[in-house]
């Protein structure tokens, strides 16, 4: 099996991490000679954030106010990360990258230099009411309906932007899948789709 690249997208609450981590699963049973790189942009800022570095203070500062962080940071994240682990022979698993429309050409031109042809782009597709009310049920502290809609609305005004981006390149193989199904389902179909299965 030759190394392949996933790219998940989809709203709060649609199971992309769960779905990263079955996938990942997958992977190392059916090629277990071959490393999984999953970046996940959120668990890296968040980890971060915990240092004490002035960035990170700054950076502590703008998500206690609810603000925005530069579009700098999170490119830098998982620049960093594929720099420093990447090898070429890897497959790679991205979660949470290129959620702004001025990230998408960013990453495009890091597949473009690592080489990587016809990523997978999976769109695990939910309802905006779908993705609330599971955000709500799940009970987390951040979990309020003013986050969730601000969250949300973030999904809308950027992330789709840079998903269609995705979505246009013939460099890409687009798939989309019901992420309102059992989660047992949707991976069996994401298996599927990008014919592991």
């Amino acid at each position: 099996m030759s190394p392949e690249t996933f790219i998940f997208f989809g709203r709060s609450g649609s199971g992309k991490g769960t779905q990263a981590d079955l996938l990942i699963s997958y992977l190392q049973k059916k090629d277990p000679e071959r490393k999984v790189i999953h970046i996940e942009t959120g668990k890296q800022i968040r980890e971060f954030l915990a240092e004490n570095t002035y960035t990170s203070k700054l950076t502590q500062n703008i998500v206690k106010n609810g603000g925005l962080l530069p579009a700098f940071l999170p490119i830098w994240v998982w620049t960093e990360y594929l720099i420093r682990n990447f090898s070429g022979n890897e497959h790679l698993v991205l979660d949470g990258l290129s959620r702004r429309a001025s990230e998408a050409p960013v990453l495009d031109s890091a597949l473009s230099f690592y080489g990587i042809k016809h990523p997978f782009i999976i769109l695990l597709n939910v309802s905006r009411e779908w993705s609330k009310e599971r955000l709500l049920n799940r009970g987390r502290s951040d979990d309020t309906v003013t986050d969730i809609e601000r969250r949300l609305d973030w999904y809308d005004n950027n992330v789709l932007p840079a998903i269609e981006f995705f979505r246009t390149k013939p460099e890409y193989t687009f798939i989309e899948i019901n992420g309102e199904q059992s989660i047992e389902k949707t991976h069996s179909d994401i298996l599927k789709i990008t014919g592991l299965s």
